[in-house]
């Protein structure tokens, strides 16, 4: 049985409705600490966030590692040394084939992020999925819920990740032994681990992620069930198309929203989540509206 849309909800209303609103931190907390570290999840549980957002990959010894890229991206990583890692060369540092005692090595909080002037610069490794779980629930008393993206594409198959169906059960069998089942979502823009989700445990709650760049009607027509959540790049909505989807039965939460203005307008247009690499914005622009 589902019980996410139930409770899963911070008391934030929207000042046009009555309807409370899912405030999920991007990547833990990424406006203002290391993207997906553990310091940027323990801030998102210290604001009261409803969701923490993360990604995940697979190590060479079948770890699953919270981390957006299944390599060290140079912006946030430097190496065992602490030197720079060039764009050229960041996808040599391929975490498919390092083991996790490996991963860890690598300072990925140091380095001054080019985009988020306000995030606290400190020396973060790439935690295990099981590690920010254990930290979550110890923190919120197993209320909080995830958000856990799966950083599959055809062409990573293989040579960045494992094959689908076993990268989909790696991180099923965490989320299963964890007990948390019922306070996750599997997102993800890749629609065939959207398939294998279904597949391999249909009770889960799923959502579709589609970028700027793409249809989210015609995404939604290469799937052959109907996911609970529609998470599009926030551009890509008015008014109007919210309402359609949410009278057909979706629920829509957008990414990725860090500007005050542009969290109004989606509290306006009555989304039912947020997705914010600041979510204390969000949280005080709900405060405001109220």
């Amino acid at each position: 049985m589902r019980y996410f849309w139930i409770f899963s909800f911070v008391i934030l209303y929207n000042c046009n409705s009555q309807k409370p609103m899912d405030i999920q931190g991007h990547r833990g907390c990424r406006g203002l600490h290391p993207e997906n570290s553990l310091p940027a999840f323990k801030k998102a549980l210290d604001l009261k966030v409803t969701t923490l957002e993360l990604d995940v990959v697979i190590s060479k010894d079948h770890k699953v590692v919270v981390s957006h890229e299944p390599f060290m991206n140079h912006e946030i990583a430097l190496d065992v040394f602490g030197n720079e890692i060039t764009p050229q060369l960041e996808k040599s540092f391929n975490l498919y084939t390092m083991t996790y005692d490996s991963i860890k090595l690598y300072d990925c909080g140091s380095k001054k992020h080019p985009r988020f002037p306000f995030q606290r610069n400190e020396k973060v490794y790439k935690p295990l999925l099981t590690e920010v779980i254990d930290l979550a629930e110890n923190e919120s008393g197993k209320t909080i819920f995830y958000n856990i993206e799966i950083k599959s594409m055809p062409e990573y198959d293989g040579i960045y990740t494992p094959k689908l169906q076993e990268f989909v059960q790696l991180v099923l069998s965490v989320i299963e032994t964890k007990g948390i089942s019922n306070r996750t979502i599997i997102q993800t823009f890749d629609v065939r681990a959207l398939e294998e989700v279904r597949i391999q445990n249909s009770e889960l709650t799923t959502a579709l992620l589609v970028d700027e760049n793409e249809s989210i009607d015609s995404k939604l027509k290469e799937l052959s069930f109907k996911p609970e959540i529609i998470s599009p790049y926030f551009k890509l909505l008015d008014k109007k198309s919210i309402s359609n989807f949410q009278d057909n039965g979706f629920k829509i939460i957008p990414w990725t929203i860090n500007e005050v203005a542009d969290i109004n307008l989606m509290i306006d247009f009555k989304v039912d989540g947020i997705i914010s690499d600041y979510p204390d914005r969000v949280i005080q622009v709900g405060k405001s509206n109220n």
